[in-house]
């Protein structure tokens, strides 16, 4: 069977889901085994497998960037905010990729001529990316704030000290990366166009409204606070000296 629509229509689509709900009815009723094949079948079962990776990608992303910041940072809220933040950053740059590529919303800008859906994989692509991205910016910032910290300071004369330090180097790497994913969205072809658009957003979001505005909002609000750690967490995790 070959269909009259094309390979990203929603029709074609349609026929292969109703194609494969035939196959036991074909094979009990006629004898007749049935496969489904093509490029429609086969980015539907790649979209498939990836839907159901997720879920355990994110738990890992997110539970490794726990683990990780508590033990250089010796802090229970400094790893929360810092993955909280990523999650805002992710969602953020999901959201203004269904808006302006699924929905067509300021689709000139991007210079799209019609709303289209995007690659299967980008939402591990650009979580894989930003996570990276993300951690490299909180390290920049948090650690020299908190080696203001531990060398004496109070914590929001320290969040200022390691704010004028860092911030223009998270500046600079983020203005950086958000120009070489830029660079791809006007003319690039419209699968890489969707995840340099998305990577765009998300690092704009993460690095100067997540790393740069709230982290050392929620770090002044939170205080001493902020350094927290149990005791039976502190004998568990390795020590880092990331102060010097």
């Amino acid at each position: 069977i070959v269909p009259t629509t094309g390979p990203d229509d929603p029709a074609t689509a349609d026929l292969v889901e109703a194609l494969r709900d035939s196959v036991d009815t074909w094979l009990e009723k006629y004898g007749v085994e049935t496969n489904v094949t093509g490029f429609t079948a086969i980015q539907i079962d790649i979209s498939h497998k990836l839907t159901e990776a997720l879920l355990p990608f994110g738990i890992l992303v997110v539970g490794l960037s726990l683990v990780l910041l508590a033990a250089v940072f010796r802090s229970v809220w400094v790893p929360v905010k810092a993955t909280l933040g990523y999650l805002l950053s992710v969602g953020a740059a999901f959201g203004a990729t269904t808006l302006v590529f699924n929905h067509g919303f300021l689709k000139e800008v991007v210079n799209l001529e019609k709303p289209v859906p995007v690659i299967s994989f980008l939402p591990i692509l650009l979580m894989g990316i930003l996570f990276g991205l993300a951690m490299d910016y909180e390290v920049f910032l948090v650690s020299r704030i908190r080696e203001e910290y531990v060398h004496g300071k109070e914590p929001v004369q320290a969040i200022r000290s390691g704010f004028v330090a860092s911030g223009p180097v998270v500046a600079g790497a983020a203005a950086i990366m958000i120009s070489v994913f830029a660079f791809f969205v006007p003319e690039g072809m419209l699968a890489i166009k969707a995840i340099a658009f998305a990577l765009a957003i998300g690092v704009a979001v993460d690095a100067f409204l997540v790393r740069m505005t709230l982290v050392p909002a929620v770090m002044t609000l939170l205080g001493e606070r902020a350094w927290w750690l149990p005791k039976w967490l502190d004998r568990l995790l390795p020590t880092f000296d990331v102060e010097g």
